[in-house]
């Protein structure tokens, strides 16, 4: 049962046109996916991307291509093997030279690995959270890349974690089962939407169950200010309004904008300067005390993830399911998490990101954390209709997947559709 052939689509969506997922650092991204089929010799595939938000889409394809060398031949039936598998994909001397463990060649890894981790999930006819929440402690510590973490985390420590979570585990799967897991919305708060927009979006929002919503700031404090004065009154005191800036701001200048917005009462600032700035993030959430910091989806390993939490510089975690490399190294990123008492609320949206990242906050919560304490998992309606198993939200909250898989595969004429620069999408824009 091996890998006899992998398939490459650079897929974009041309949401540009209406600023959806437009920010303060992107006004205007076309949502895309470096797209991989993996064909096994049993019938299986194996389906995963990594997004992007249009160029560049195509120097991830080609990324994705150089590292599937180490893919094809290969066995990827258990734990055991995706272990090894991660650990091909990133140890290369020569490729890691490009990174090391970032970048372009980073997120290539991330596509095929957690393609790889979709077909052994369909393999065991599971979905990927519940396959994963079957794992052994032991076998879950044996899929981490634990150089650069023992300082802080030792796999001894690892075992600990997942062996205290034990107790109460069946329970647990049963309520993400029944009762699925906490959503927050961004969908009212792209920064390109008129007010009216913003007003509507957020009110519909908390109609439909959610507890906390999203603001985009950081391109004119006055917007902003009035923009958050608007939803705040839409949606009253008691839902949670985060605000995001997208890596806008330098250290001085986050503070004083954060503290400008202080009076709507934002429950965290999301990535309020360059996301490789770990000194940066603890001295904004020090001084912006006891408005919240959350930082992640550009983070690019487990050891930025590390230093991040040693530093004392976040109060939420979000992990990323293709920034870093794939369904190993976030196994790695939720045990720092659970070891340091941080959150993890997952970035999601773009292209298939909801689809991905429920399944590890849902393991997280079966085998790892216990708890669902301050942990949401952000939520953006967008492209949902092109994938085989779309994430469901009902009454505010993701409802667990039940085919077997990572939830990834998108529909052929999707594919087809979207391909770029040849779909027929891309040639009536051309």
């Amino acid at each position: 049962m091996t890998i006899t052939a992998v398939d490459v689509v650079d897929v974009r969506f041309p949401t540009s046109r209406s600023l959806d997922g437009s920010d303060a650092m992107n006004p205007d991204p076309d949502y895309s996916a470096a797209y991989v089929v993996l064909h096994a010799d049993d019938g299986f595939e194996g389906h995963g991307f990594t997004f992007t938000i249009g160029r560049g889409n195509d120097l991830c394809c080609a990324a994705i291509e150089t590292l599937s060398e180490y893919v094809v031949g290969a066995d990827v039936h258990g734990p055991a093997d995706l272990g090894d598998l991660y650990r091909r994909l990133t140890h290369d001397s020569q490729i890691r030279w490009l990174g090391p463990e970032k970048g372009v060649m980073h997120l290539a890894a991330a596509a095929l690995v957690n393609a790889a981790w979709d077909l052994a999930s369909r393999r065991a006819g599971l979905p990927l959270w519940k396959y994963l929440s079957s794992l052994t402690p032991e076998e879950v510590v044996a899929c981490v890349d634990w150089r650069y973490l023992s300082d802080a985390l030792t796999p001894e420590g690892a075992l600990a974690i997942l062996r205290a979570a034990e107790p109460g585990k069946a329970e647990r799967v049963a309520e993400v089962e029944r009762e699925g897991y906490p959503a927050y919305t961004t969908s009212p708060g792209w920064l390109g939407y008129d007010d009216e927009k913003v007003v509507r979006l957020a009110r519909e929002a908390v109609a439909q169950g959610y507890q906390q919503i999203k603001l985009k700031v950081g391109a004119d404090l006055e917007d902003d200010r009035r923009r958050f004065a608007a939803a705040r009154a839409a949606v009253g005191p008691g839902i949670r309004i985060a605000v995001d800036a997208n890596q806008r701001w330098d250290v001085d200048q986050a503070v004083a904008w954060v503290e400008a917005l202080a009076e709507f009462d934002p429950w965290w600032i999301e990535e309020p300067t360059s996301p490789d700035d770990v000194l940066g993030h603890a001295a904004i959430r020090k001084r912006l005390a006891p408005i919240k910091v959350a930082t992640g989806e550009h983070v690019h390993n487990r050891v930025m993830f590390k230093q991040l939490l040693q530093a004392g510089a976040i109060d939420f975690l979000q992990m990323d399911a293709a920034r870093v490399a794939g369904v190993n190294e976030n196994l790695a990123i939720l045990l720092l998490a659970k070891h340091f008492g941080v959150p993890v609320c997952p970035h999601a949206g773009g292209v298939g990101l909801c689809e991905l990242v429920c399944h590890l906050s849902m393991f997280d919560y079966t085998s790892v954390s216990a708890t669902m304490d301050d942990r949401v998992i952000e939520y953006v309606d967008h492209l949902h209709e092109h994938f085989t198993a779309p994430t469901v939200i009902a009454d505010g909250r993701y409802t667990a997947p039940t085919a077997p898989g990572f939830s990834a595969e998108m529909k052929r004429e999707s594919l087809q559709r979207f391909a770029y620069p040849n779909g027929p999408e891309w040639r009536e824009l051309a």
